[in-house]
């Protein structure tokens, strides 16, 4: 297992559009004002995560759709705290990311996702994808949630990867490429956000996925 190639992805906003799918879910309550409501979601999101104790995805999504909305000055209506988690199947993989991981499982990888997910919510993104990932670390199973090192330290029990062996791709730079650099893996910040933070703590920055195998391969060579 030690000489297997992986590359494990963090999955919401790398490869599934959840800015676009929040949009979606979120536009029924939020109208003209729905940006606002996303950013203030994203915003507050890694703060309810850090709440003890442990508290589901679909808990945080509820807790931080709340706070978010009271940021905005907006009232839910009743009901709809859940409407993230009830609208889960909304959001779609990025059209740049199924030829690319064809493209790595030819070359000899095996592929991996680390999320900030429950697994009944992941299981619905997981069926949208034409192939099944190797292995999925959830924050379900770690009781955790990144930048924390629990799924990182989960995967590599799991699998047993040699840290020379393991490439680690994401979007978000707060969750996977600090916690990842802590590690000293190699790293391929997939920066769709063009958020501006310090691209040192990737090893190479890309701003989508098109590609993403040609840079896998000269990272492992």
């Amino acid at each position: 297992m030690k000489n297997q190639k992986w590359m494990t992805f963090d999955c919401y906003g790398t490869l599934v559009d959840w800015n676009g799918g929040f949009r979606s879910i979120l536009e029924q309550i939020a109208g003209g004002r729905t940006e606002e409501l996303v950013a203030a979601h994203h915003h507050f999101e890694a703060e309810i995560e850090c709440q003890t104790p442990h508290l589901s995805y679909r808990e945080v999504l509820a807790r931080t759709l709340e706070k978010a909305a009271g940021s905005c000055a907006l009232k839910l209506p009743s009901g709809t705290e859940y409407a993230i988690s009830d609208g889960w199947a909304q959001i779609r993989p990025f059209p740049d990311v199924e030829e690319e991981l064809a493209k790595l499982r030819e070359t000899g990888f095996k592929l991996g996702v680390l999320t900030n997910c429950d697994n009944d919510l992941f299981e619905l993104t997981h069926a949208q994808f034409k192939q099944r990932f190797d292995l999925v670390i959830t924050a379900e199973q770690v009781k955790d949630y990144k930048p924390s090192l629990s799924h990182f330290r989960r995967f590599q029990r799991v699998s047993g990867v040699a840290d020379s062996n393991w490439i680690h791709t994401a979007c978000s730079w707060f969750h996977d490429m600090v916690p990842a650099s802590m590690l000293g893996i190699p790293r391929i910040w997939v920066d769709r956000d063009q958020s501006g933070h310090d691209p040192t703590f990737a090893t190479i920055r890309i701003p989508d996925a098109s590609g993403l195998c040609d840079v896998a391969r000269r990272l492992s060579c």
